[in-house]
């Protein structure tokens, strides 16, 4: 099974909000399903995004689930929505990189950033589902500020993220799975061998 048809799968069993099909459609039509998930970090390459998208969503599910408490569809929105935000967002653009054995410049391919729309990460993302289907306040703020401290507006010295993450134990158990598997899972995998 390909990470698209495996996002797709988890996707239609879990999510079934007024909306959730339009948002489907719409993610179909973009370049979720081949965009990487950064440029030169975690799950650099084709593919990346949705396949860093499921790593985040079976962390989230698979460590901090809770059935008496938790929702399936909030997990799986979460999980598998929280980087939206990269959707149209990388470009394949080339540099001149010297080849060490021959000495000569060839043209490589590599990832940059190409931001239509600079509206944040985490704000981003919850926009972007939002066009489409109503996230529940403890989902739109585990989105908002999964990236915890790496978010800009923290450096600052907001301390909404702080607030967020006492208020929403979503915000938390999102930000630690984006966190594991961005570091620990995927720093050395690719999706060029699985589509």
């Amino acid at each position: 099974m390909s990470f698209k048809e495996e996002f797709i799968e988890i996707y239609q069993k879990h999510i079934k909000r007024p909306g959730s099909q339009e948002l489907l459609n719409w993610l179909i039509g973009t370049d979720f399903f081949t965009a990487p998930a950064s440029t030169k970090y975690h799950c650099a390459c084709e593919g990346g995004l949705v396949q860093h998208s499921i790593s985040v969503y079976k962390t989230l599910r698979e460590k901090y689930f809770n059935e008496e408490s938790d929702s399936e569809e909030s997990f799986a929105i979460c999980g598998l929505l929280h980087d939206l935000c990269k959707t149209e967002f990388y470009k394949v653009s080339t540099r001149n990189v010297k080849n060490e054995v021959t000495g000569v410049w060839e043209k490589q391919p590599f990832y940059a950033i190409d931001d239509n729309f600079p509206y944040g990460h985490g704000e981003k993302s919850v926009f972007l589902i939002e066009r489409f289907m109503r996230l529940k306040p403890a989902e739109a703020v585990a989105i908002r500020w999964h990236m915890g401290g790496f978010d800009n507006s923290v450096k600052g010295g907001d301390f909404s993220v702080g607030l967020a993450y006492e208020k929403y134990p979503l915000a938390v158990k999102l930000h630690i799975s984006d966190i594991e598997s961005s570091y620990l899972q995927e720093k050395h995998t690719s999706a060029v061998t699985r589509r």
